[in-house]
């Protein structure tokens, strides 16, 4: 698959905290990015159920992404529902080119 790899202007790998889901606006597009374990991830900002801010949700003790409105969880690898309801959250593949991260859209 080809990709418009974009940088993630601002925002640096070794900026990021561990555990802590961000949202940041990449061409035009909210999307979140999870540090975990020294791996990045980057996933659509809101949940494809309801819409709910990622940011404001939190990572269960399996590492998996909560969703604050209605606790549904998702794979950060592949955007994986692991909680039964059928919905799959976006992912989008990254690059870290000399501290810099840069996004295939």
């Amino acid at each position: 698959m080809l990709y418009n790899w974009t940088a993630i202007k601002g925002i640096r790998f070794e900026d990021l905290t561990d555990r802590k889901i961000i949202e940041v606006s990449v061409d035009e597009k909210r999307i979140a990015l999870l540090k975990k374990d020294e791996h990045l991830f980057a996933f659509a900002a809101t949940c494809p159920h309801a819409g709910a801010k990622f940011c404001t949700g939190w990572l269960d003790v399996q590492g998996r992404i909560v969703c604050p409105e209605h606790k549904y969880r998702f794979e950060p690898t592949n955007g994986r529902n692991t909680s039964g309801e059928g919905y799959k959250l976006r992912t989008y593949p990254l690059e870290i080119r000399e501290g810099l991260i840069f996004i295939g859209l």
